[in-house]
């Protein structure tokens, strides 16, 4: 028996790995986030399957449903939205899991800055003006913020920031952003990205519609940077004519000799 932590993308149900499908198609049991998984991804489970919505549950009622069908010899596909990595709540669960001794695997998926970015149309590092993307959110409820990684800190850098959670903030994003990146630096404001009702915004830190944006709710992504729509940025040159790479060797001493 083995719990397979899946991320099971940020909401089109096509948007999931091969191996996520395939996975839960595979498992008796399927625990999955109900506030943020789509319906549609359901369809994969096997038609005698038991699943059970998480989303009123808590961590200890979740090991209980784990444990069970550990119990029983059967194979959990565990569902959360995006990718696993960042804030999927998957590590206290792992540990319990850990500590109780039951396997587990886990399978990436499309998080929501890269569903937003598609969304988009837009690279968010582009040569010579941006090459760095920094995912983070502010304090809330659930988990507060390290000390060191505020949103002032990060915006010094000059990154792109992808603002994950924090909708209800925009005010006070803005406020501390601004300074930083001029009221001139483009943000856009993704609501459900890769959803059917996805809604988009556009504008720069000085002319958003707070208003509007305040109809958004929390799944509402963030993105600030100088490559949100960008025109004047430098060439990579990865396919320049006169770059010698392993897999285009130039002249009679090339870099990378086959």
């Amino acid at each position: 028996m083995t719990v397979h932590f899946i991320g099971a993308g940020p909401g089109a149900p096509d948007l999931i790995t091969l191996r996520g499908r395939d996975l839960i198609a595979a498992s008796p049991v399927c625990l999955y986030a109900g506030s943020l998984i789509p319906q549609g991804l359901l369809a994969h489970c096997p038609p005698d399957a038991r699943i059970v919505n998480t989303a009123p549950l808590s961590l200890e009622a979740i090991i209980a449903e784990i444990s069970a069908a550990h119990a029983a010899g059967l194979d959990v596909a565990r569902l959360h939205s995006g990718d696993l990595s960042v804030w999927s709540a998957m590590g206290e669960q792992v540990r319990a899991l850990r500590d109780l001794g039951i396997p587990y695997t886990v399978t990436p998926g499309v998080p929501a800055f890269a569903a937003a970015a598609a969304t988009l149309g837009a690279e968010l590092t582009l040569p010579e003006l941006t090459q760095s993307v920094i995912l983070t959110r502010i304090s809330g409820r659930a988990s507060a913020m390290p000390p060191g990684e505020s949103l002032e800190n990060f915006a010094r850098t000059g990154a792109v920031l992808a603002v994950h959670l924090s909708i209800h903030a925009l005010p006070r994003i803005i406020a501390e952003l601004t300074p930083h990146y001029g009221a001139d630096c483009p943000i856009a404001i993704v609501w459900r990205a890769s959803w059917p009702d996805e809604e988009v915004m556009r504008a720069t830190l000085g002319t958003v519609d707070l208003a509007a944006a305040a109809a958004m709710e929390r799944t509402a992504l963030i993105l600030v940077g100088r490559s949100l729509g960008a025109a004047a940025f430098g060439t990579s040159r990865l396919y320049a004519a006169d770059y010698d790479r392993r897999y285009r060797p130039l002249g009679t001493h090339p870099r990378f000799p086959e």
